[in-house]
């Protein structure tokens, strides 16, 4: 049988012209043997200004939380009015009150309605005592049942027979369900104060309460 080398050579004399086929594996050797292109260097992080970025989209994300929840509720409203009927939806109000004595400081407050944050602050100097009251939300919630939860950080101050109370710090937690009525305000006011009677104990802690008062929108001033 007639080698390549010879087959070209007749087609040659023949003065036929010469034309190279390639076959499929030819080609794959072609391309595994080609040089791999050098990897480039990996960028490098070190850039000062990421993780200041990275920190203002945090502080900005915790500062919309609010207004999130409240766009939620807006939302929430306006599908109750469209889809279930609803025709003036409902508000809520909840005032904080501090009627806490010269026993006790409070550092920290936090609530929550419907497991959505409300209001948070942290004082451990005692500024939050200076504001006995706070309106911490007013606004649109859908007709139904909710739950307002308050956790409070308190560090007492000894004085006199009291002293025992000193350098205590009491985490006080409470909870509180209420109805929003359609075309009415729940007005919620919550109270921090300390244990009531003679015999009282300031080794017990402060305590949580609520009032709830119920009007209709078109009374509310």
């Amino acid at each position: 049988m007639m080698n390549r080398a010879n087959w070209a050579k007749s087609l040659a004399l023949l003065g036929i012209p010469l034309v190279l086929v390639v076959s499929d594996a030819d080609a794959q050797d072609a391309v595994e043997t080609e040089p791999e292109a050098s990897e480039a260097p990996e960028a490098e992080s070190s850039d000062p200004d990421f993780n200041r970025q990275l920190l203002t989209v945090e502080e900005d994300t915790n500062a919309l939380k609010e207004r999130v929840f409240r766009a939620k509720a807006t939302l929430q409203l306006l599908k109750e009015i469209v889809i279930q009927g609803s025709t003036s939806g409902s508000r809520a109000v909840v005032w904080h009150f501090n009627e806490l004595g010269a026993a006790y400081t409070l550092e920290s407050i936090s609530y929550y309605l419907d497991g959505q944050s409300i209001f948070s602050r942290t004082d451990p100097g005692g500024e939050l005592d200076d504001e006995s009251e706070l309106k911490l939300w007013d606004g649109a919630v859908p007709p139904g049942n909710h739950n307002l939860t308050v956790t409070a950080v308190v560090r007492g101050n000894g004085f006199g027979v009291f002293k025992y109370v000193d350098g205590y710090t009491f985490k006080v937690q409470s909870s509180y369900a209420f109805a929003a009525e359609d075309g009415h305000v729940a007005n919620l006011r919550v109270i921090l104060d300390e244990p009531p009677g003679i015999g009282r104990s300031f080794a017990d802690g402060p305590r949580v309460f609520y009032e709830l008062k119920t009007v209709r929108q078109s009374t509310e001033e």
